[in-house]
């Protein structure tokens, strides 16, 4: 089946970065959000992208205009009704997804393919919400969505070679490196990473260093693009706290509790760049 169509559902960092990425190869993207505010907010966040691309000479303004016009908004699930592919970018609650994926079913009946990009619940799980189990797969984007060079397909159980198949067909179109992952805890990329993160985090609490120089630390000892303090403000500290007690629940693995320090900036409401404070004060940047 030829992929002409992208639904997203979501608004959030990674939401309006599959947005933008898929308008900018070239489908017809139509994104669905919770309300006016949350798709304002995308969309203004992907035309500041845009905007920097064309003040670098990445693209011109009417390749902006156009990459612009191929997106369209809805707050209505329904309208996603004749999309080729969905791709679910919603908050780390495996009920929720669950729920979603049930009524995908009514919603989209004849797309090819139903994605998840959850960061690490098990996409067999999700898979089961629906009745055409064998047509869900998981698109694991990682942030920065465009800029990053690489992304996670993971295979439930229940998917058939054809929709597989075309699933990573979809996937290589995006110029990413596609990594196979098994359906397990994490898959890879945040198995490994997440435990990462949160020791930066105890670092800092410590007082081994400075929040900066720790990011300074790992972005010029080791040749890593964000440090990781930086890049837990960029994923959102809410995102992380979701995924970091999934990832907790499943494996019972110490390094995966929380720091106390980035759970009340949760508890306070500040997620990272996409609320204006985390561990950094993205208003002064």
């Amino acid at each position: 089946m030829e992929i002409k169509k992208v639904g997203v559902i979501g608004t959030g960092v990674m939401g309006h970065g599959i947005v933008q990425l898929c308008a900018m190869i070239g489908y017809d993207t139509i994104v669905c959000g919770r309300s006016d505010a949350s798709l304002d907010r995308a969309i203004n966040w992907i035309k500041t992208a845009l905007e920097k691309n064309v003040a670098k000479g990445k693209m011109s303004d009417s390749d902006k205009e156009s990459v612009l016009s191929r997106i369209k908004t809805t707050k209505v699930e329904a309208d996603l009704a004749d999309c080729d592919v969905i791709i679910e970018s919603i908050i780390e609650d495996l009920k929720i997804k669950q729920d979603l994926f049930g009524r995908l079913d009514e919603i989209c009946p004849n797309a090819a393919i139903l994605a998840t990009d959850t960061a690490g619940l098990p996409v067999t799980k999700i898979a089961e919400a629906s009745k055409n189990p064998e047509r869900v797969v998981g698109i694991h984007l990682l942030s920065p969505v465009v800029q990053s060079r690489a992304l996670e397909l993971i295979r439930p159980s229940y998917c058939t070679e054809e929709i597989f198949n075309t699933a990573k067909a979809f996937c290589e179109s995006f110029g990413k490196q596609v990594i196979l992952a098994n359906d397990t805890p994490g898959f890879i990329v945040n198995r490994l990473l997440t435990p990462f993160v949160l020791d930066a985090v105890r670092l800092l609490e410590e007082g081994v260093a400075t929040k900066e120089d720790i990011d300074l630390a790992m972005k010029t000892g080791t040749g890593h693009p964000v440090g990781p303090i930086e890049l837990l403000d960029l994923a959102g500290l809410d995102n992380y706290c979701n995924l970091a007690d999934n990832l907790h629940g499943a494996l019972k693995d110490k390094k995966l509790i929380v720091p106390d320090s980035m759970r009340q900036l949760v508890k306070e409401g500040h997620f990272g760049r996409k609320t204006g404070k985390g561990f950094y004060d993205w208003n002064r940047k």
